[in-house]
C-alpha cells in the first residue's frame, strides 16, 4: 500500500490545479499517481477537464488548415497557368550529340506536339487538384433564388394537396410565365 494521503498533498494538488496545471504534471510534482491526484481532485470538487481548451485548440488547428489548403489550391493553379502559357511560347531546344559530343540548339515558336500534350497533363492535373483543393462556391444570388424556388414549388404542392386544385389565376401566371 501506498504512503497516506496529506493535507499537504491536498493543499499542493489545490494549488497547482488554480495554476492550471494538469493531472499529470501534478501528479508528477508531488510524486504521486495520477489517480491519486484525480481523486484528490474529485474530493475538492475540481476538474482537469479540458473540452474547452481541446475545442479552441481543434478550432485553430482547422483554421490553419483551411488557410494551408487554400494557399495550396492557388500555388497548384498558378502552376496550371504557368503550364498553359509555355504552350504557345518560343521554346528552345538543344541537346549533345555524335561522337566528338557536339552541343546544338534550336529555337521553334512554340514547343513540339508532344511537350505541349504533357505541359496540358500536368496543367489539367494541377488544375483538378485546385479545384479539389478548393471548390468554387456557387454565386449566393443564385443559391437564394434556388431556395425560393423551391419554397414556392412546396407551397403550391401544399396547396393543390389540400385543396384539390391550383389557386385561382395560378393558371394565367403559369400561362404567362411560359409566354417568349
Amino acid at each position: 500500500m501506498g504512503r497516506p494521503i496529506t493535507d499537504t498533498d491536498r493543499r499542493a494538488v489545490r494549488r497547482h490545479h488554480a495554476a492550471g496545471m494538469s493531472r499529470n504534471a501534478i501528479a508528477k510534482k508531488i510524486k504521486r499517481s495520477a489517480s491519486t491526484v484525480s481523486k484528490l481532485a474529485a474530493e475538492m470538487g475540481l476538474s482537469f477537464d479540458r473540452a474547452a481548451e481541446v475545442a479552441t485548440a481543434t478550432a485553430v488547428r482547422k483554421a490553419d488548415l483551411d488557410q494551408r489548403r487554400t494557399e495550396m489550391a492557388h500555388r497548384l493553379h498558378d502552376v496550371a497557368e504557368r503550364e498553359l502559357g509555355k504552350m504557345t511560347a518560343p521554346t528552345l531546344y538543344w541537346e549533345w550529340g555524335g561522337k566528338d559530343h557536339d552541343y546544338a540548339e534550336k529555337s521553334q515558336p512554340e514547343p513540339t506536339p508532344a511537350d505541349r500534350r504533357t505541359m496540358m497533363a500536368t496543367a489539367g492535373a494541377a488544375l483538378d487538384r485546385s479545384l479539389k483543393l478548393l471548390p468554387p462556391k456557387q454565386d449566393p444570388g443564385e443559391q437564394g433564388r434556388s431556395v425560393v424556388g423551391e419554397l414556392m414549388a412546396g407551397l403550391a404542392r401544399d396547396y393543390v394537396a389540400r385543396h384539390g386544385g391550383p389557386p385561382p389565376g395560378a393558371d394565367d401566371d403559369q400561362a404567362a410565365a411560359d409566354e417568349p
